[in-house]
């Protein structure tokens, strides 16, 4: 529970020079500290593909650090930047950017503390997980409302922008993937209760909607192709159970749910739009593609993946080393942070290594999500299969964002990937929220 509140707190930013880096890798210290030392043994065998892919992500900028001779860093792409004319040529690493490399390093703490935490979690802890991540999304969501109303509150740790509807994130394309994680969790943790479906099915669908709601007013475009692929997959979830539950009803009641559902949820956004309150959709008419700095940068960043090949650039280090490629025609005001495309991100910074590694972890997810969704619903427990779509739901939003960079999705990440491998584990299907 501290790691959920430390991260609500402080897990919402990207950048390695704001005070929540602080916070948060200093509170995952202290909390694997006393983890490690008080707690119980973890289960590192039962989950070691998880671990494998962890430990790999930490090698791989670890040895982007090692110092080269001289004849070997020079022979690298790109680096004939860094040698100063008359100087003498000092031994480098690999990354072009240590000080950015190792931030990126030293990230890698929120994820492995998660990781520890779960494998020494009993099934108390797996079973009310859901719904303490939803609450951590409902808050925030409360927090967004109150920036939508024009209360002006921002978050002193974070860099987010005034104005903005971000909630505990710096970006709002992020506070969107997270509210539409949310519309994943929510109809899960309502009708894995058998005794509990009657007073969490209303509340349930109150969530929803106003999920639904806040995506419109994050302002996010991303958000608004992430929330109707989180509802789609949402019913996908619970769909037979939902039909089970109505297995005694007439035959038209199973279509008139889902119809009053669709209806539903198309008024309001309607109402929204015409109100003039959803953001989102107000952005996707009035931005032309061509003024977005998005696209009229790729075409730089591609170049810049091709220079890199195939060692990379280092991690962590995309804004200086755009900057050197950065042609005057994107010159502004503001700065380029990121390439906004994470595939493209991991093939720059880490070259064909990062690629590999970002390889292995897809394959992992699509072999442990075919054998979770292959299984009967009723042997799995639907954990299993709510991993499964939260990682997909990041790597949709990965194409045109970075969320993964931020410390709450890291370890939301984690979390999904445990409940696949419990789910693959298990004989019987494992209760969720009780």
């Amino acid at each position: 529970m501290a790691m959920i509140v430390l991260l609500w707190i402080a897990g919402g930013a990207s950048r390695e020079d704001t005070l929540s880096q602080v916070v948060v890798r200093a509170g995952c210290w202290s909390i694997l500290v006393v983890a490690i030392l008080a707690g119980p043994r973890p289960a590192l065998r039962a989950n070691r593909s998880v671990l494998l892919l962890l430990l790999a992500a930490i090698v791989l900028p670890l040895l982007q650090l090692i110092p080269l001779p001289p004849a070997w860093w020079q022979t690298l792409p790109g680096r004939d930047i860094l040698v100063i004319p008359g100087e003498p040529v000092p031994w480098r690493p690999l990354t072009m950017t240590p000080g950015a490399t190792r931030n990126a390093l030293a990230s890698l703490i929120v994820p492995s503390t998660m990781f520890v935490l779960l494998a020494q979690a009993n099934e108390r802890t797996f079973r009310w997980m859901p719904t303490i991540l939803l609450g951590m999304i409902g808050f925030a969501v409360l927090l967004g409302l109150l920036q939508f109303s024009g209360a002006g509150f921002n978050n002193p740790l974070l860099n987010d922008t005034p104005g903005v509807v971000s909630g505990i994130f710096a970006n709002r394309n992020h506070f969107a993937l997270f509210i539409a994680l949310g519309c994943l969790i929510t109809p899960v943790w309502a009708f894995t209760n058998r005794n509990g479906i009657k007073w969490r099915g209303p509340i349930a669908a109150g969530l929803m909607l106003l999920f639904v709601l806040t995506i419109l007013a994050t302002g996010s475009r991303t958000g608004i192709l992430l929330g109707g692929l989180s509802v789609t997959f949402a019913a996908t979830l619970v769909g037979k159970r939902l039909r089970r539950r109505l297995a005694g009803a007439p035959k038209w009641v199973v279509p008139a749910v889902v119809l009053t559902v669709i209806f539903v949820v198309a008024g309001i956004v309607v109402l929204s739009f015409a109100a003039d309150r959803a953001t989102s959709i107000n952005r996707v008419l009035s931005t032309e593609g061509g003024e977005d700095m998005r696209t009229r940068a790729l075409p730089t960043v591609l170049h810049m993946v091709g220079s890199y090949m195939p060692t990379g650039s280092g991690f962590g280090g995309f804004d200086p080393i755009f900057r050197i490629h950065e042609p005057f025609g994107l010159l502004k005001l503001t700065y380029f942070n990121q390439a906004h495309n994470d595939y493209l991100g991991i093939a720059l910074d880490g070259g064909i290594p990062g690629l590999a590694l970002l390889l292995a972890g897809i394959v992992w997810w699509l072999n442990a999500s075919v054998r979770v969704w292959r299984m009967r619903a009723d042997e799995l427990g639907i954990s299993g299969q709510l991993g499964s779509l939260v990682i997909l739901l990041v790597l949709i939003a990965s194409i045109t964002d970075y969320p993964a960079r931020t410390p709450t999705v890291m370890a939301i990440i984690v979390i999904a990937a445990m409940w696949m491998v419990r789910a693959r584990g298990a004989k019987s299907e494992p209760a969720l929220p009780a």
